[in-house]
Parts: structure tokens; sequence; C-alpha cells
């Protein structure tokens, strides 16, 4: 069996596999360890194969075994001794030693002693002792144990402390009640408390003793929180106050809201007659719809749900974890609740219809008298103030009388000022002059774009009314130039024998491949380019139709 994982040659290998074959079927005797131990050849390799850091260079189990282990220093009690030194200490500074102290034993990082502005090392003055270097052999139990070493002795004196301060106190507390009682007991407590004295020895008096005397005087003691005097009180330990009626007492007919013995519940209101708000007892049912219940029924059932999908939440058995996962579970309902509606919004719209004014706006009210005269005059009071915006108002620039986007160029699509007619935004105004340009300009653009010439004559803007003879003239240049006929929409009479020509020279264009037959004739010179009906009417009856199932249809049978 090898021992360790050195790399072996073809043979070696081999050789090595045969003989744990052998061993295995007992034609071989097994390997031996060190201790003349045989080895189970059925052992595992890493088992029996050992760390490289273990390996001992033949077949052996020992880096399986546990180490054998000395339990004779392992001893509680084993410790150092504290305090001891050497002997007195020397008179003066030795080399090496410490530099604050003068202790030979440990060097100036490792002295325990305060910093000295002076150190021993330059004063040569108060050297302290060497300490006696202790080699303790401790055990596992004994290097982890945090109270070893410590001395029992040591924490009687914390008692002494302690009893010492309650005798104190409780001196203190019969001298005070001494003082405030007048009484033949206060002569009876003056002699317990001789016979006490007679009876203290040095360990301050037993606690038997100190109970009974904090007992004798509790009664008249005042009680923590409350203000009142100790001779005129009753009792100390009443459980609630004995003047509150019961609740059965409250109402004593037998046909009022029934009183459970058992538990001590009345569920309805005894006094039926008054409103809940009024009554002394409103009873149970009312309590628990009040205050924090209805949270406690949410958070249970919350408890349940969860419990029913397989969540281990119990209200009773941890609630400050049923607590904070409720809060969680609220809280990403929410969320899930605003994305859920802001998905709606985003994909349906309509969000300004949820968006309302404040109910403080709707139901606004006031107390300020204000009167008015049938005119709508303000006769008494404050005048309300009108909503201002953030922006500028009735602010006028650069002579203008009107705000721009006051008035629309119906011609231009446009909008501009209402005082000159400009479009131009910022600019200067001209006043009557430039409204009587932007006549001028308009009647000349109607003019251009009609194929009939209009003769019109700019006029004043004040004047009151066209003639109707201009006004039809007007309409019908409109019709010409932005009318349905001009583009082939509207009802349009064809000359025959125009558009007969015209679908000859659609067909010829087509044949020659031109697809801009107007160009060509632009590029000779010729004038006459613009489209007419005719021949917008025979490029719409030869052109191709691609979304017509037959348009590529041919019969080949004729």
């Amino acid at each position: 069996m090898a021992s360790g994982p050195g790399k072996l040659s073809r043979e070696e290998f081999r050789r090595q596999k045969d003989l744990d074959a052998a061993r295995k079927a007992g034609t071989a005797p097994a390997a031996v360890d060190e201790e003349g131990k045989a080895i189970n050849p059925h052992i595992p390799q890493y088992i029996a194969q050992a760390p490289w850091y273990l390996d001992t260079g033949g077949p052996s189990l020992s880096h399986q075994r546990r180490p054998e282990y000395d339990h004779s220093s392992d001893k509680l009690d084993n410790w150092y001794d504290r305090g001891l030194t050497t002997g007195p200490a020397a008179k003066g500074y030795r080399k090496g030693a410490c530099e604050n102290c003068g202790a030979i034993t440990h060097k100036k990082k490792d002295c325990l002693e305060r910093p000295r502005k002076k150190g021993a090392r330059f004063t040569s003055k108060d050297i302290a002792p060497d300490e006696f270097i202790q080699n303790v052999a401790t055990g596992y139990a004994a290097k982890r144990d945090r109270w070893n070493g410590y001395d029992a002795a040591e924490h009687a004196k914390i008692y002494e402390e302690y009893g010492a301060l309650e005798a104190a106190r409780q001196k203190l507390r019969e001298e005070q009640i001494d003082k405030q009682m007048t009484t033949d007991i206060a002569a009876v407590r003056k002699v317990a408390k001789a016979g006490k004295a007679e009876r203290k020895d040095d360990d301050f008096g037993s606690s038997d003793d100190e109970d009974e005397d904090e007992e004798k005087y509790a009664d008249a003691a005042d009680a923590v929180g409350q203000k009142l005097d100790t001779k005129t009180r009753i009792t100390v330990r009443n459980l609630r106050i004995r003047e509150d009626t019961a609740k059965y007492l409250i109402n004593l007919d037998p046909s009022s809201a029934y009183y459970d013995p058992k538990t001590r519940s009345m569920r309805d209101n005894p006094e039926g007659n008054k409103q809940p708000e009024d009554s002394r007892f409103s009873g149970e049912n009312f309590t628990r719809a009040s205050g924090e219940a209805s949270d406690v029924q949410g958070l249970q059932l919350f408890a349940w749900q969860s419990a029913q999908r397989g969540h281990d939440i119990h209200v009773h058995a941890n609630p400050t974890e049923g607590e904070i996962l409720h809060k969680q579970f609220m809280k990403k309902r929410e969320e899930l609740k605003e994305t859920n509606k802001g998905s709606i919004l985003s994909r349906y719209g309509g969000e300004e219809y949820l968006e309302k004014a404040p109910k403080e706006l709707l139901l606004g009210q006031t107390e300020d008298y204000v009167e008015y005269s049938q005119t709508g005059r303000l006769l008494k009071g404050r005048e309300r103030i009108k909503a201002r915006s953030k922006y500028a108002e009735d602010v006028y620039i650069n002579n203008h009388t009107h705000v721009w986007g006051s008035w629309y160029d119906p011609s231009t699509s446009s909008w501009g000022y209402a005082c000159c007619h400009s479009t131009v935004h910022i600019s200067y105004c001209t006043g009557q002059a430039g409204i009587e340009a932007a006549a001028s300009s308009t009647a000349k653009n109607l003019l251009a774009s009609s194929s009939k010439p209009v003769e019109t004559v700019p006029r004043p803007v004040e004047a009151a009314r066209e003639s109707s003879a201009d006004a039809e003239e007007r309409r019908r240049a409109a019709k010409n130039a932005f009318g349905k006929e001009r583009v082939g929409e509207g009802e349009v009479q064809l000359d025959k024998d125009r558009l007969a020509r015209a679908l000859k020279e659609e067909k010829k264009r087509k044949a020659r491949g031109d697809e801009d037959g107007r160009a060509g004739k632009r590029a000779k010179g010729d004038e006459s380019y613009e489209v007419t009906e005719e021949q917008l009417e025979a490029y719409r009856v030869t052109r191709n139709r691609m979304e017509d199932p037959m348009a590529n249809y041919v019969d080949t049978e004729v």
C-alpha cells in the first residue's frame, strides 16, 4: 500500500496494483505499520494515504488516530501567582531594564505602571522590583476558562459595600418616619431599632431582618408616582378604585345588556337610550372598534392568510416579526397599486379627469362681509382678489398696445399683433400704417395666385363695409386660388378633344420611359408647363395601380 503521493513508473504502478489485489485476496501478507500492527488491505486509499505534511515514508495509519494527550496539566486551578517578586527592588537603574519603572523582567512597551514624567532610566529612583516569571502549563480547558485565577473572596467585598449602603439607607428611612409619626408607635419602632442595633455584627445583619423591616414600614411609606398622604389612604395595594360602579350595576333592568359573570364581559351598551360617547360604559363592542383594535384585527387576518399560503407567521408566538412583515406587505401593496394605476392611465389615458380642485376650494367659505349693488358695484367690504399667474400681465413692449397672439392672419395662417397686424414676434409697432401695409400685401397675394387678375385697391381698415361687387370678386379670386377645382377635386368640366390629345401624349411618354415629361419642356424654354385638368385626368387613367390584383393579367387566349 503506497503511503505517499510520489510519482511511480508504469512498471512500479503495475506491481503495486498486483500487490494490492493479492493482499485483498489473502494470498499476500498485509502491510504492517511502524508499531507492528497489520493494516487492513480493504481500507480505501484516500483514508490510508497520509497527506504530505504527515507522511512518515512508509505504510501507516497514525494520521487517522487521535494523538495521546497528557491531562495532568489540564487543571482549572493551575494559574499564575499574582504579585510575586524575586526579591527587593534594585537601588539603581540597570542596563537593559524597563526605562519607565526600572524592572529588568520586561521592557518599556510591556510596562503596566503609569508612564512617569521622567523614567527610572534618567532618575534612578523608585525602581520597581523584578516580577517572578512563571511558566504555567495549562490545558485546553484551563486556557479558555474565563474565571481561571479568580479569587472568590474578592466578591465578598462587593457584598460588604452594598450591605453598608443598604444599612445607611434603611437608617435614613427610619429617621424620616420617626419625624413624621407622632403616635405611640414611634416609641415601639425606636425600641425595635435599638434591638436591631444590638444584634448587628460584622456582616451587617441578615437579609431576613431587612425584609421584615421593609414590610414593617411599607404601609407608612409614600408610593412611587403618587402625591397622597399615607395616613389618609385606606390601603396601598388596591387593584381598582372601589368608588367605580361595576358594569352589572349600571342598569339593573334584567332585559338590558347581558353580563357574563365568568368572563366579566358586557358586550352591549347597558344604557341604550344614551349615545355611546355620553355613557359611563358603552359596552366592550364599542371599545373594540376604537383605538388600535382594528390594526390588531388586520394583523391577525394577515397572519391567517399568510399561514394558508405556507408562510410561518404567528402573531402571538412572534409578534415583532408579524408586525414587520405586515408593514412590508402594506407598503408593497400600495406601491403595486400605484404602479397598476400608472400603467392603466398611461395606456388608456384619462388622468386629467382624476384631477380635481381641493376640498377647501370646492366648499370654500369665508366670514368676510361684502355688499354689492344691483349693477355689481362694490358697496361695502373688500373686493375679491383676482388670481394672478406667474407670468407678466399687461406688459406691452416695443410701443405695442396689444399682446402677441391677439390677431390671426388667415391668408398666411399665422398669429400676430392686433395693433399693427405684424406677424413678426417682438417687432416694433407701426400702428395704422402697418395695418394698411398688411392689407395691401394680402390683396397682392390673392391677385398673384388667381388665374384671372382682379384689380383691388388698398383701403383703410376703418371702412365700414365693402361693396357687394368687390366682395363677390374677392370671393371668386379666393376660390380660384384655394378652391378644390384648382387641384382637381371638385366638379370639373373636361374638354373631350383636349383629353384625347392628352391621353395620346401620356401613352407616348410612357412608351419613351420619360418619367417627367414636363421637365423636358421646361428645359427647352416652354413656359406653358402648368398641368391642365385634361393632362391630370390622362395620368390618372393610364397610371399603374399596383394594388389591383388584375393589374398584371394578360389574356393569352385571344
